[in-house]
């Protein structure tokens, strides 16, 4: 027990002697255990959260008798460098990094910063560009009104997304349902509508649209289905038109619904939900595309899962640079994404205020001219990250070979209070990264386009995927998590299939300027936005012609009694109970 919470612990009673409050000493037995858990001092092996880091891991044993094997078997160029020589690389890149942005600033090339004296102050300021992506952008205001149906009925033609779905037993495997039905039951779906009020409301009836729910609508068919779209728009003469500084950058973001019914993973955010409970569906979106999503908790942290979300795109729609808000920034994201190849680019609320905690050197802060105006506040530790590296290469395996569920080991290692040699290492790693990526954003204004375009792609799929899922005025109404799944990837599917069709009239008009001679064909046609939905029916269509049904009052109100009001008991000599 510590000292200062003695007196707290053992009062004095009226004759002078010290007693234990047991009341008290429990809360603080629960408080330092889960003090413990947090900071990693105590392991608990049945829990994904609290186990140790090390179990999550390629084993100790078969790590040191197959290490070379592995590390060949990833197939990634930074863990088969050495990392003397990985270092040192960076070491050049970075310091040459800081005297060439310092030198562009001071001489008045990089025209964007904003340096203000005040005194013997010295302050800068770098204004954010200001790119708004559009959304329903007017030229498809001249298109013909078109059935959502109809719609997902064309893009099937065209990548044959419907054929994935198979039936759920295989001795049905040959089995396939209509095609209609499917679309019926991805359109109940994906509009948070339901089965029951599409059954209602359409010529396909309950019954039928649960049994082909039941049977062929599964994760495991409708992420192939929506890969096979995403190909498919990959496949447009438009989709290269859509690179930002001729590279496929991405983005991922949350959007937050609303749960009316309190599913295990549905949880409180004052800001969003008020005194309700909801859930993220945090999406990739790269050239407008959403090639990947998932769910997590309202009080789970976005930037867990960028790294899921990179890595498990299993589409040809692969982007080279990702980017995020500050919500998606942590300690290891630069260095993990380094891993692989991938650039991260996240957008900082405040870039000052992030150069002044987060810029770092290979020399201590006094070896670098005063006159600069971007010094590093210390010196790294490249002999941590030798010291640790055979243990980091170890981590980075074990997530690109998938031993546990990567957002809990990204969520451990960039986790503040458990701090040892080797997360300190990693994360030291990951300071020379973001060193370097905070330098190249001051300094390139075409990055800083990038960044912004992406996050605006990100934001405009999200007006999207709420319009999609309207009924129920977007609150969603599942009762397991499951459920939640499903939604997810249907309206994903059909945002997926509004793109295509939208990126196929484009590509027409594209390749009918190619045809004429046009020295840029897509001078115009670059600049519009996919991502849109006034000419897109996703409410079906009335009939009022032919006789109207009549309505009865007495026996809607006799209906509404007999469920309402249980049966009265019998109360005759007859009844056994009585």
């Amino acid at each position: 027990m510590p000292d200062r919470s003695l007196r707290y612990l053992y009062p004095i009673d009226s004759e002078e002697h010290r007693y234990l409050l047991v009341d008290r000493y429990e809360f603080l037995v629960y408080r330092r255990l889960w003090q413990a858990l947090e900071a990693g001092h105590v392991f608990c092996r049945d829990s994904q959260r609290f186990r140790r880091l090390d179990d999550d891991l390629i084993s100790a044993e078969r790590w040191a008798k197959d290490k070379a094997e592995l590390i060949a078997q990833v197939g990634l160029s930074h863990l088969q460098t050495p990392v003397k020589e990985l270092l040192t690389s960076l070491k050049q890149e970075l310091e040459g990094q800081l005297r060439r942005v310092n030198e562009r600033i001071l001489s008045g090339e990089n025209s964007h910063v904003r340096v203000k004296k005040r005194g013997q102050h010295t302050t800068w300021t770098l204004p954010y560009p200001r790119s708004e992506e559009g959304i329903n952008d007017p030229f498809f205001n001249e298109v013909e009104q078109i059935d959502i149906q109809a719609l997902m009925h064309f893009v099937h033609q065209k990548s044959g997304f419907l054929d994935v779905f198979e039936h759920i037993l295989p001795r049905y495997a040959k089995q396939s349902a209509e095609e209609q039905v499917i679309l019926a039951c991805l359109v109940a779906w994906g509009t948070n509508m339901g089965l029951r009020r599409l059954g209602a409301i359409s010529d396909i009836d309950f019954q039928t649209l649960t049994a082909a729910s039941d049977n062929f609508l599964r994760l495991e068919t409708l992420k192939p289905a929506n890969d096979l779209v995403t190909n498919a728009i990959a496949e447009l003469p438009i989709f290269r038109y859509y690179d930002l500084d001729e590279q496929v950058h991405s983005s991922s973001d949350g959007q937050k619904f609303e749960t009316l019914i309190h599913t295990l993973n549905a949880r409180h955010s004052s800001k969003y939900f008020g005194l309700k409970k909801g859930i993220v569906v945090i999406t990739l979106v790269a050239n407008h595309i959403p090639v990947n999503a998932d769910i997590i908790g309202a009080n789970e942290h976005e930037s867990h899962s960028v790294f899921d979300l990179v890595y498990n795109n299993v589409s040809d729609v692969q982007p080279t640079v990702h980017s995020t808000d500050t919500h998606g920034a942590n300690q290891v994201n630069f260095a993990i994404l380094n891993f692989f190849d991938k650039q991260f680019a996240p957008r900082y609320k405040d870039i000052r205020g992030k150069v002044q905690t987060s810029l770092y050197g290979f020399q201590h802060p006094s070896q670098y001219p005063q006159e600069w105006l971007l010094k590093p506040i210390r010196k790294l530790n490249e002999d941590l990250v030798i010291r640790e590296w055979d243990t980091i290469q170890r981590i980075i395996v074990s997530l690109a070979l998938k031993t546990t569920t990567q957002s809990i080991i990204i969520s451990k290692l960039s986790s503040h209070a458990r701090r040892n040699d080797t997360r300190q290492a990693l994360w030291e790693y990951d300071n020379i990264l973001a060193s370097l990526y905070l330098l190249k954003y001051i300094d390139s204004p075409p990055m800083r386009r990038g960044v912004q375009q992406a996050l605006n792609q990100g934001e405009s799929y999200h007006h999207l995927h709420r319009a999609v899922s309207y009924a129920n005025f977007g609150k969603l109404r599942f009762k397991t998590e499951y459920d939640q799944h499903l939604w997810s990837e249907c309206s994903r599917l059909i945002a997926n299939c509004i793109i295509f069709y939208n990126a196929s009239i484009v590509s027409a008009l594209l390749l009918r300027n190619q045809e004429k001679g046009d020295e840029d064909p897509a001078a115009l046609l670059r600049h519009i936005s996919p991502v849109a939905w006034p000419h897109i029916n996703f409410y079906g269509r009335f009939k009022f012609a032919g006789i109207p049904v009549l309505i009865d009052i007495a026996s809607i109100v006799q209906a509404i009694i007999a469920r309402a009001m249980p049966p009265e008991p019998d109360v005759s000599p007859h009844n056994p109970k009585f």
